[in-house]
């Protein structure tokens, strides 16, 4: 086990490298000047060229890619072309609440996800079948911004039933020790603060749970399929086993290593489509922090943010390969 975890480990390091490379070359070849947009268009060439010195803009790409390099391998992301704030510190205050959100989001389409794929393959071709596959068909095809608009409109504007945006009403105090305002306010025993950040979060993890969902829900269904054909559960059912027991006990096991990829990936998926879902709610993530450095084209923000989702990504990739080899040992190898 210890020999597989550190040969996927290894497989980390130029995976992240390459990564590096393309988030640095993509940003330097886009159009625009950071320090005009810094400055304005009616600074001097004076001024511009002070803080291209400053960024370091006018040395040779390699150069610049190096002293980027040598930043990171001290751990340090740069700092914020705007506020001037560490990069590290504006995304240790923010990735919380995106994790927050994704967790929430992952755990509602893993739970209905899971449980529409097995019913779907227990009962195929029937009514119920062909309704959670419409409705996943439904889901992967509507645009997350379409969506969560549509939520807004209906459960805020017209019957509010649930706060429009934000983490927490305004009046609402609550002691902030790990930026998790969930775990916050369970260990501050603050208990009308929980309620609140649970309604403000429902709207946003549903709109951000919709398509992993439905990618979880067919992927369980087929995965199930699969197994169910399998001579070993035609044997399971001849000693006289229960259909629970049969399903639960064997066939979701082994139906479980292709699911278990696909929610691993969905995860990241739930990180990239958090910058729109972020946006629309006003949740203050790294999404929506990293859409406001797109716009403002803030290098060290975009880079910093970017390589570290990356980072966050291929970590759950490694759990996700630990976990083929808790599932099915024979994997381990």
């Amino acid at each position: 086990m210890l020999v597989f975890i550190f040969r996927r480990i290894l497989i980390l390091i130029p995976t992240l490298l390459g990564v590096s490379i393309i988030i640095f070359l993509m940003l330097r070849i886009t159009p625009g000047d950071p320090a005009e947009l810094l400055l304005g268009e009616r600074a001097t060439e004076e001024a511009l060229h002070e803080i291209r010195e400053h960024l370091g803009l006018n040395e040779p790409l390699y150069v610049q890619y190096g002293k980027f390099i040598k930043r990171l391998m001290k751990g340090d992301l740069g700092e914020t072309i705007w506020s001037r704030q560490k990069v590290w510190i504006e995304v240790k205050e923010r990735f919380p609440a995106t994790i927050e959100l994704s967790v929430a989001a992952l755990f509602i389409s893993c739970f209905f996800g899971i449980i529409f794929g097995i019913i779907s393959a227990t009962r195929p071709y029937s009514i119920f079948d062909y309704l959670s596959m419409l409705g996943a068909l439904i889901g992967v095809s509507m645009p997350i911004f379409w969506l969560g608009l549509v939520f807004m409109l209906i459960f805020s504007v017209n019957l509010g039933w649930l706060p429009l945006s934000g983490r927490l009403s305004v009046g609402i105090d609550l002691e902030v020790i790990t930026n998790f305002y969930l775990l916050d306010a369970v260990l501050t025993k603050n208990w009308a603060a929980l309620k609140d950040a649970i309604w403000h979060l429902i709207m946003p993890a549903i709109t951000l749970s919709t398509i992993p969902m439905a990618i979880v829900a067919r992927m369980t269904r087929s995965s199930m399929l699969e197994v169910l054909r399998q001579d070993y559960i035609k044997t399971a059912k001849a000693k006289g086993l229960s259909q629970f027991m049969v399903t639960f006990k064997h066939a979701l096991r082994n139906a479980l290593i292709p699911v278990v990829t696909t929610i691993g990936l969905q995860f990241g998926v739930a990180l990239g489509g958090a910058i729109l879902t972020e946006t629309i709610f006003a949740w203050p993530g790294v999404g929506k922090w990293m859409f406001d450095a797109v716009m403002k084209r803030d290098y060290m923000v975009i880079q910093g943010g970017t390589l570290f989702i990356a980072a966050v990504f291929v970590v759950i990739n490694l759990v996700v390969d630990v976990l083929y080899a808790v599932i099915n040992p024979r994997i381990n190898v």
